[in-house]
């Protein structure tokens, strides 16, 4: 399975739906020059790993909606934290390419969100951060880190536990 799972998609109110519709109303937001932001979290347990991904579309002064995507995998393949990121960014980076596949959005507006520290504030994930921006860089798309990644950091985070 992965986040291109055409089932098993939710909206932020519970709802279920499908990759198509999400697709419909990113490309609606899009077409009304909008940004999308994409951001995967995961949470570990002795059982499984949860994966979340999101998307989320923000209009000024209306508020927001999101999407998202969850999996539960095998936490032995993903035994180490860098494993585990490098699977959150891949799974932002897959969602992103979706959108762009036939120029349906343009890398410029969308914007990704790695649940990944600075270089600078010395954390778990900050070794991984220059190599993680890099790897988002290299698809032509844009990133935040902490503090400013809340599509991975709030919306993902909220429901991978």
């Amino acid at each position: 399975m992965n986040v291109l799972d055409y089932k098993n998609w939710s909206s932020g109110s519970g709802n279920s739906l499908n990759l198509a519709k999400v697709s419909e109303e990113v490309i609606s937001h899009y077409n009304n020059d909008k940004k999308i932001f994409i951001g995967s979290d995961s949470f570990r347990s002795s059982k499984k790993i949860c994966f979340v991904t999101t998307v989320c579309l923000l209009t000024e002064r209306l508020g927001g909606r999101y999407f998202f995507y969850k999996e539960y995998v095998c936490p032995k393949k993903y035994s180490t934290l860098a494993t585990r990121i490098t699977e959150e960014v891949r799974r932002s980076i897959e969602l992103a390419e979706h959108f762009m596949e036939n120029h349906l959005v343009a890398p410029s507006m969308l914007e990704l969100h790695l649940d990944v520290s600075p270089f600078a504030a010395k954390e778990g994930t900050s070794k991984l951060s220059e190599m993680l921006k890099g790897y988002v860089q290299g698809y032509g798309l844009s990133c935040k880190l902490k503090p400013n990644a809340w599509a991975s950091q709030s919306v993902a985070d909220r429901h991978s536990k």
